[in-house]
Parts: structure tokens; sequence; C-alpha cells
């Protein structure tokens, strides 16, 4: 928002850039350490003594405190400002990549790994809350496009640049350079990101919900993740789960009646926020299993060599740094719901062709043709899904809606990566073997398929084609705030 006059910055002025900036840095760099580290177990594992279970957690720490806290950070910022709470975020986040960098042994760095889901859930919600109260109206959807294309860049760079720093140097440089890219949005954030808060914000902390809240991802993401390797009818994945769901409940009944919640459970009465998280769901639950499985079916099945089998996902990344962002601008025209019904569908027919990549493929005529079509079709959906989601409720929910919107997301990949490949038949079976990888591959690219076309009959359905004016809050920004710099708009 342009504080100088009251009003939205625009998407074409340096102002609008800068707040771009911003918030692709600050999400890349929670988004990027979800994925990054995976390359360095092997590097990890060694230097440190650590056996599988001291591997896993380095990983599942991050998500659980993430997925647990994500809707408390969309909370916070709406009571306390998007930009504080995201600059918070942002600082602690660093903090946490310095204690991984110079962790002296595998239980430190989980420690670390966990603060640093904390900081990864202050700071995502804000994001997108920032972007959706910075734009003028006219211009969200094109910024929110903008978003996906150049996040999708530092996330398809994210496994190359940390392979090359562990080639290179030590596996403790994929934290470290976490430090001064943080100063980098830091600076950019106090110069030029505008205040902006819910003045309707509870004014104390829902601390029930909060517990609940926590407790309920928490409990889901862990029992989730421990699925696969100990089983369904494990003691531990049983009380996770069912703690889990518990706790959610209960989080539900208490935001219900509680004068001051974290989550105002009325926003879900929005036919067109409910459909647009259940679509989120259906979508990422299958993008979960796509981004899961299709690499480790080039590398054990069709033999590409893991670099190889990186680099063939980047056209779909390349589509979306091009198109996301005029697919925003075009949805803003004709409605959120053509897009997201079109998307899915073009999604799921680029996942049967995907389902046909077996032994020995050749790039230019199996693999290239899908993940060009994946690409169109994820370039079509996500820019619209994204600004319906945040667009349908009023303004001063910004945070909250981008805080539920990214724990749906971050759920269904995780139920996605657990569930499907027990679903598509693996059962005690071997990822690393390609003849029982084989069919579990082609039969999950098939159900992912199916979810795409659940998520675009759910899209026709219950999306609205128009979403509905809301007027502006009046003490939406904070005074306070730096004054952005005033620009024509183009």
């Amino acid at each position: 928002m342009d504080l100088t006059t009251g009003g939205p910055v625009r998407y074409s002025t340096a102002a609008g850039r800068w707040v771009l900036l911003a918030t692709v840095l600050g999400s890349s760099l929670a988004f990027i350490d979800s994925t990054v580290v995976n390359i360095a177990l092997p590097e990890i594992g060694r230097d440190l003594g650590s056996g599988a279970a001291g591997l896993q957690w380095t990983i599942n720490g991050y998500s659980l405190s993430l997925a647990a806290l994500i809707l408390l950070g969309g909370s916070l910022g709406d009571r306390f400002g998007r930009k504080r709470i995201f600059m918070i975020g942002v600082t602690w986040f660093a903090i946490a990549s310095l204690l991984c960098g110079i962790a002296p042994s595998i239980e430190t760095l989980v420690i670390a790994r966990i603060l640093q889901g904390i900081g990864g859930a202050l700071l995502t919600p804000g994001a997108l809350a920032i972007l959706e109260a910075s734009f003028a109206p006219e211009d969200r959807a094109k910024a929110i496009g903008a978003w996906s294309g150049l996040g999708g860049i530092g996330g398809a760079l994210g496994p190359f640049l940390g392979g090359w720093l562990v080639d290179v140097g030590d596996w403790r440089y994929i934290f470290l350079i976490n430090v001064p890219l943080a100063a980098l949005v830091l600076w950019v954030a106090a110069r030029h990101v505008p205040e902006s808060r819910n003045p309707a914000a509870a004014q104390r902390i829902d601390s029930i919900g909060v517990v609940t809240g926590a407790l309920g991802l928490a409990g889901l993401t862990y029992g989730f993740t421990a699925w696969p390797s100990r089983g369904p009818g494990d003691p531990m994945v049983v009380a996770a789960l069912a703690v889990g769901v518990l706790s959610l409940v209960f989080f539900v009944l208490f935001e219900r009646r509680s004068a001051h919640p974290m989550l105002p459970v009325r926003i879900f009465n929005n036919t067109a926020f409910s459909g647009a998280n259940l679509v989120t769901f259906l979508v990422y639950a299958a993008n979960g299993g796509v981004f899961f499985l299709f690499v480790i079916n080039l590398q054990v099945v069709s033999g590409y060599t893991p670099l190889a089998s990186g680099i063939a996902l980047l056209p779909t990344t390349a589509l979306m740094l091009v198109l996301s962002a005029r697919s925003g601008a075009l949805s803003q025209r004709t409605g959120p719901r053509i897009p997201m019904t079109v998307g899915p569908l073009v999604c799921a027919v680029a996942l049967v062709m995907m389902s046909r990549i077996g032994a020995d493929a050749p790039y230019w005529t199996a693999v290239f043709p899908a993940v060009v079509v994946f690409g169109l079709g994820l370039s079509i959906l996500v820019a619209p899904l994204t600004s319906t989601a945040l667009g349908a409720l009023e303004d001063s929910y910004a945070g909250i809606a981008s805080g539920v919107n990214n724990a749906v997301a971050r759920a269904a990949g995780l139920l996605a990566v657990a569930v499907l490949p027990l679903a598509a038949g693996l059962g005690g079976g071997s990822l690393t073997d390609a003849t029982q990888l084989e069919p579990v591959y082609q039969n999950t690219m098939l159900i992912c398929a199916g979810l795409m076309v659940g998520g675009a009959a759910l899209a026709f359905l219950l999306v609205p084609n128009i979403l509905p004016a809301h007027a502006s809050a009046r003490t939406f920004c904070d005074p306070g705030s730096p004054l952005a710099v005033r620009e024509p708009a183009a």
C-alpha cells in the first residue's frame, strides 16, 4: 500500500516490484529449505555419524514445526502487522539457519531445524498476505501469479544450488547461505514493504486455539510421516493420528465458541473460500505424489542420473515463470472458475502421459511432452487458485486466509507422500527396486490424475465466476510504517 497517499501500490511501479521481490525471496527461503536438505543428507550422516533416524528427523523436524504453527503465523500477522511478523520470521529463520550451519551433532541439528520451521511458519503466510494487502485489487491476481512463477524458480534452483554447495564446499553452506539472503530480505522489507493489519483482530492470543491447533497439525504430520516406515498399525502412528484428529475436533469446537478466536470458523461459510481450499487439498495432494515419485521413477526405472532427473522438470518451472502472471491477469478478467476448472484437467492429461514413462524412456519423446503439458496446467491453475483463496475474504483476513491455505497445501502434500505409494500397491516393497516401483508409479500417476479431475469438478461447482467486492478497511494501514515512494501507474 502506498502510504504517501493511503492507496495501494500498482504492480507496474517500482514500489510494487520491491514488494514482490521481498515476498518472493522471503517465501523462497522457507520453501527451498524444505527440499534442498535432501541433497546433503548423505554428507550430514557421514560428518555427524548419524543413522537413518537422525537424518529422517532432520527433514521431519522442520516440516513438523512449520505445519503445526503456520495458522498461528497468519493469525499473529493479522493482529500485530503482516510486515512485522514477516520480518520477525525471516530473522528467526536466519538465526536458526546459522545454528544449523554450526551444529556439532545430529541432535543439535534437529533442534535447529525445528527452530527453522518455527521461523518458516511466521514468514510463509505473511508473504502472501502482504501481497494481498499491498496491491490494488485489479493487480492482485497478476502479482500472485508473478510470485508463483518466481517462487517456482527458487524451488527448481534449490536442489542444484544445494548439490553445488555440497560438491564444492561443505553441507553446512546450504544453511549458512540463508543468512545473507535473509539480510537482503530484511533490508528490502524495511525500506519498501508497507505495514498492514486487521483492526478487528483479537487483542489477546488464543492460547487454547494455539495449543490445540498445533497439536492437531503436529499429530497428523507426525503420524502420516511415520506411517510408511512404521506401518499403519504401529502404536505411535495410531496415537499420533488420534491426537491429531481429536485436537482438531476440539480446536474447531473451541474456536466456534471463543470470543477471540485464532481462526474465525465463520470464514468457512464463504463458499468460494471453502471451495478454493478443497480444490487446494486435492490438487496439492496430486502434486505431492508427482514430485515425490516422478524423479525417483526416472532414476530407478528409466535409468536417468540424479542430475538429469532433476533437470527433467525444468520446463514446468520455466512455463510457470513465463505464464503465471499472465494467467493471474487473465483470471482477473474472466473470473477464477474457468482457469480453476481447466487447469486441473490439463494437469490430469499430463499425469496420464507421465504414467507411461517406463524403462529406458527417451526424454524428448516421452518425458518432455508430459512435463510441458503439466507446466501448462499448473500455470493456468496456481495463480487463480491462490488469488481466490485469499481474495474470497475481506482484506483484513489476508493473514489467516494465507495461513489456512498454506496449511491445507502442506497437509495434502504430506498425506500424499505417506499414503499414495501404499494406495498404489507398494505395501512393504521398495522404492529403489525397478520391478516393484514401476507398477506403483504408474498407478500413483493415475490416482493423481483422478485427484486433479476431482479438483476440477469442485472448482466448477463451488467457485463463483465473480468474487464479491470487499470494502477496504479504513484503518488497515499502519501509520508508523515507512512511506512508500509514490510512482505513477503505468
